[in-house]
C-alpha cells in the first residue's frame, strides 16, 4: 500500500512552547487511522496542519501527494472534513443542506444518494433542530462525504453523545465503507478500496469499532 499521509518530524511552535515535538507517523491508503490521546495533547493541532489550517513550524507533512501548507484548492477539493461542532443552519433540512454544499464541489455525490449513505432517509426533509443528537452527526458525516472526498478527517465525531447515539453513529460510519470489516476507509464507497481517514478521537472502545490502525500522542 501506498502511504496517503506522512508525517515525518512535525514540530509545531507557539512562541517558546512547543505543542508538537517531533511526531512521526503515516497513514496507508486504505485504512482508518484514530489518532487517540489525553486533552491537550496536541491531537487537534496535528489535524488542523493535516487539514491545511494551520501552519507547521518544521518537519515534513504530506497529504494526497501534497503539502498542507501549498496544497490549496486542489487538496481542498479531495479531502472531506467533519468538525466537531458544524455550525450547520439548524433551520434548513439535511437535504437542503446537502444540496448547498454540493454547489461547492466540482464532482459531488448525489444528494439522495449521500442521504442513505447516512441512513436519512426519513429525516431528509426534517429541520435539523428537530433532529436527534446523533442524527445531526448523521448530517455532518453527509457534509463531509458530499464532495466525494478521496479522504476524510473527524475530529471526535462523538463527542457528548449517549452510549445509544454513539453505537447509532457507528453503525452510520461501518455503513458508508468505514473500517476493517470493509476493507475501505473514511469517505470510501462501499466493496472499494483506496479511500481513507484520519480520526482524532479520544473514546478507545471507538478505535476498537472504526479504526485499522492508530497512534497514541503524550505529552
Amino acid at each position: 500500500m501506498s502511504a496517503t499521509i506522512v508525517v515525518d518530524g512535525l514540530v509545531k511552535r507557539y512562541g517558546e512552547h512547543e505543542a508538537l515535538s517531533g511526531i512521526s507517523f503515516t497513514v496507508e491508503a486504505g485504512e482508518v487511522f484514530a489518532l487517540l490521546g489525553p486533552n491537550g495533547a496536541g491531537k487537534t493541532t496535528t489535524v488542523e496542519i493535516l487539514e491545511g489550517h494551520r501552519r507547521r513550524s518544521d518537519g515534513r507533512v504530506e497529504v494526497l501527494g501534497f503539502d498542507p501548507d501549498e496544497g490549496g484548492e486542489a487538496m481542498r477539493r479531495r479531502i472531506g472534513i467533519v468538525l466537531q461542532p458544524s455550525g450547520m443552519d439548524r433551520e434548513l433540512t439535511p437535504r437542503e443542506l446537502l444540496t448547498l454544499y454540493a454547489t461547492v464541489y466540482s464532482r459531488p455525490r448525489p444528494v439522495d444518494e449521500v442521504i442513505a449513505m447516512v441512513g436519512l432517509e426519513e429525516k431528509a426533509d426534517s429541520r435539523v433542530k428537530t433532529l436527534s443528537g446523533g442524527q445531526q452527526r448523521r448530517v455532518d458525516l453527509g457534509l463531509g462525504l458530499i464532495g466525494d472526498p478521496d479522504l476524510l478527517f473527524l475530529d471526535e465525531p462523538t463527542t457528548g453523545f449517549d452510549p445509544s447515539a454513539r453505537h447509532g453513529a457507528w453503525a452510520s460510519a461501518r455503513g458508508v465503507g468505514v473500517g476493517p470489516a470493509r476493507g475501505v476507509g473514511l469517505g470510501g464507497r462501499p466493496a472499494v478500496a483506496g479511500r481513507d481517514g484520519a480520526a482524532d478521537n479520544d473514546y478507545m472502545d471507538e478505535a476498537q469499532h472504526l479504526a485499522d490502525r492508530l497512534a497514541i500522542l503524550t505529552r
